[in-house]
């Protein structure tokens, strides 16, 4: 129990947080905040208590203005099926708030007044949190969903141009609706700025991706995936086409047959340690 006591310590609170606790003293709405701090702290503190149970190294748990983020340091070499659940297991906090906060009302504990606001809260952060938008929730779901057929290299550009194109329909819509209403517009700058971010260090991550699978844990491949390429593939071509989740025995063809195959690692070898990057795949043949 005291371990998962200590993920608190990791808890950061945004400084931009402090000022809208000042604004929210002043306009009367302290209580509606304090509501609104705790239920992104529960829904935060699922996905970090899951991430600890599976033994992931977390980074920190930060609040947000208008949400919070638990930085896990594991850069996609966790199995899926793992990955799921920590990303899951923040929505299902909403489901036993709400069901505490019904039996409270029953109980005469809360009025029905407050439980109404809770249920509008939950409701709320619930489905944005599902929406298909980095780095939401649906967001990280959506990158799952192409890890599973994609590489990651592939799978994380489609979850961004995926991501890219629902943020536009929802500003167009917004436009339309709802063009006052600043929280939106702060919300959506916010979302846009991360997909923006995100896509220019799309290549740092990739090679963070690599770097882990390399020094990283051997144990978390769930399959065996062959990676048949031409001699003439660059290295860092054929490193790109690595999968989450799958160990890679690379087979190349030379002079259309397949040459004993090369593992993984030794790919990863060329490109870290003796920095073959431009050269082609089909040198390492007379090397390893």
């Amino acid at each position: 129990m005291n371990k998962y006591v200590k993920l608190l310590r990791k808890i950061e609170i945004h400084p931009l947080l402090w000022l809208i606790v000042g604004v929210a003293v002043i306009t009367a709405h302290f209580r509606e905040l304090l509501m609104l701090f705790f239920i992104i702290l529960v829904h935060e503190m699922g996905h970090a208590a899951c991430a600890h149970f599976f033994s992931w190294r977390i980074k920190k748990i930060q609040l947000l203005p208008f949400g919070g983020v638990a930085e896990m340091d594991e850069h996609g070499n966790r199995p899926l099926k793992e990955e799921l659940l920590v990303i899951v297991a923040g929505p299902l906090q909403h489901i036993w708030m709400v069901a505490l906060a019904y039996f409270l009302t029953v109980g005469s504990v809360i009025s029905e007044k407050t439980f109404d606001l809770f249920f509008y809260h939950n409701v709320v952060i619930f489905f944005f949190n599902l929406l298909p938008i980095w780095p939401l929730d649906g967001g990280k779901l959506l990158y799952l969903f192409f890890s599973y057929r994609h590489s990651f290299f592939e799978a994380h550009k489609r979850m961004l141009f995926v991501s890219s194109m629902v943020a536009v329909i929802i500003l167009l819509g917004m436009v339309v609706y709802s063009p006052t209403n600043l929280n939106l517009w702060v919300i959506l700058s916010f979302l846009f700025f991360s997909i923006v971010m995100e896509w220019r260090k799309r290549h740092y991550v990739f090679m963070r991706f690599l770097l882990e699978r390399y020094y990283g844990k051997q144990d978390t491949f769930t399959k065996l995936k062959p990676l048949v390429v031409d001699e003439s593939e660059m290295v860092y071509t054929v490193l790109s086409m690595f999968q989450r989740g799958c160990k890679h025995p690379i087979v190349i063809q030379k002079d259309g047959e397949n040459q004993q195959p090369l593992d993984e690692n030794e790919l990863l070898h060329a490109y870290f340690n003796d920095k073959k990057i431009t050269q082609p795949v089909g040198e390492l043949l007379y090397l390893y």
